[in-house]
């Protein structure tokens, strides 16, 4: 059997250690579909209340939010230590049950570049500061990111190990459109590409199950995203969560989630015709409590990952 290239793979072969991302969670950070710059409550499968901070440790600042024309943050010292407090206790115990080695630290909930260039630089060069931190992965949206920010990350990262994540999701405008994602995919592809031109490490998130979208469709985006030239992927199925608008649509038989065997036919085209240098971070997403409406079979990740494999065995490939 051989193993899909995977973004463990990527890092132990480059730093010839066990490096772990932590998931960090800034106050103060939104999108510009929440915010109502360009949309008003946030993608559809969404549920904004649900990013919360990534440790019980950190108090979050209640009605404190930025975007890139605020003129200042009176908030900035408490993000930097919020930083911190979430990077020392996440990997402690990473180092401690995992053996971590190295780390990068990973501005995941929300848009972590929708904010002043100030607030960015500073939040960026205080985690890069910490012990064993080799890099960053900064998690946001293409209408989110300024010609500025891009040339700070591309100076970072010729001493660093830089990543920016954007949500693809599908490169069709009236998808994009029904779940409210508030940009085109041309959008998309102009900042992947810049991101490119400026020598960045690229992640694509791909949604499996949208709404209104076929295999064809699925496999469309996955087609497009990889000749924008992205590094690594993130797939997931679309799962319905409550306090969403989706949610509503579910309620009233307007949206169907997609099964799990449409989901393994799906992703296992989708890794078939996966360049080779494209790394996968993510083959599939869940959730394990009350909140989750549909369906079923994302609740488990174990039983996922097995049956994953299980699709994967007649081509002699694993995760």
């Amino acid at each position: 059997m051989q193993q899909i290239y995977t973004f463990g793979n990527y890092l132990k072969s480059k730093f010839s250690c066990k490096v772990y991302k932590v998931g960090i969670n800034i106050s103060g950070f939104t999108c510009p579909n929440i915010d109502g710059t360009v949309a008003k409550g946030g993608c559809t499968f969404c549920e904004n209340d649900s990013f919360s901070a990534s440790t019980g440790k950190t108090k979050e600042l209640k009605g404190f939010h930025l975007n890139l024309d605020s003129k200042s943050n009176p908030n900035l010292d408490k993000q930097l230590d919020q930083l911190e407090i979430q990077f020392n206790a996440i990997s402690k115990r990473q180092k401690d049950e995992y053996g971590a080695q190295k780390f990068l630290v990973y501005f995941q909930s929300f848009t972590n570049t929708y904010a002043p260039f100030d607030t960015l630089k500073a939040l960026y060069d205080k985690a890069l500061s910490f012990d064993n931190v080799v890099g960053l992965s900064i998690g946001t949206r293409s209408d989110s990111v300024t010609d500025e920010t891009l040339e700070y990350l591309a100076e970072l990262n010729k001493d660093k190990e830089i990543w920016i994540e954007f949500g693809i999701q599908s490169v069709y405008d009236e998808t994009l459109k029904t779940i409210n994602r508030g940009h085109s995919s041309d959008n998309v592809k102009e900042w992947i590409l810049k991101s490119k031109e400026k020598g960045l490490n690229v992640c694509g998130h791909l949604i499996f199950g949208l709404p209104n979208e076929d295999e064809k469709m699925m496999l469309e985006t996955s087609r497009q995203a990889y000749s924008w030239g992205i590094d690594s992927v993130k797939y997931h199925p679309l799962y319905v969560v409550k306090k969403t608008a989706l949610a509503n649509d579910f309620r009233k038989g307007e949206f169907t989630p997609i099964s799990e065997d449409e989901y393994l036919d799906v992703l296992v085209k989708s890794i078939v015709m996966k360049p080779d240098n494209v790394s996968v971070q993510r083959v599939t997403a869940g959730i394990d409590d009350d909140s989750l409406l549909s369906p079923d079979w994302c609740r488990n990740k174990n039983i996922q990952i097995k049956n994953i494999n299980k699709a994967l065995k007649p081509l002699v490939l694993k995760y």
